[in-house]
């Protein structure tokens, strides 16, 4: 990942903060940080498929995070200091979890919609859609995943051996 053209090329670097199934990405959070990026991690709104990316100030700041109830890392709803990303810059890259991915770029996330709802977002932005990549663990790429017309296909995925 720390290697590949897009995120050398890249500023504004959006990325998830891992669960416990999802390839790790704290190493990558403090390269974004090590070689003077912006990095900006999701904010999901229950209830809706509503996310914002805020700007995250450095890899410590992850520590101040509230925990959902999906015990997912995320800046709090009353946490209004933040930047997000669409309404100053826009982004350049967004990395993207999934459950399965197949190799024509479609991703099977968890149901709620959210990163194709906010690339529909990034699509009005000035700056356009930003690269996306899917990281992944080999045993998640599948011949093909069910999409439907509100589905985003993905520019890259990065597994293993890939």
């Amino acid at each position: 990942v720390i290697d590949h053209p897009k995120y050398q090329e890249s500023k504004r670097i959006a990325i998830f903060l891992s669960m416990p199934d999802e390839v790790q990405t704290e190493e990558i959070i403090k390269d974004i940080f090590k070689q003077g990026k912006v990095c900006f991690i999701p904010r999901y709104k229950p209830q809706s498929n509503h996310m914002d990316m805020l700007k995250l100030s450095s890899a410590e700041d992850i520590s101040s995070l509230a925990l959902t109830s999906w015990n997912i890392l995320q800046p709090s709803d009353d946490d209004t200091d933040r930047e997000e990303a669409l309404a100053g810059g826009g982004l350049d890259l967004i990395f993207m979890p999934g459950l399965g991915f197949d190799k024509k770029g479609n991703r099977l996330g968890r149901g709620k919609g959210y990163y194709d709802t906010y690339l529909e977002r990034c699509m009005k932005h000035p700056r356009g859609k930003p690269y996306t990549i899917a990281l992944a663990f080999r045993e998640q790429i599948c011949e093909s995943v069910p999409v439907t017309e509100n589905d985003v296909p993905i520019d890259e995925i990065l597994y293993e051996d890939c």
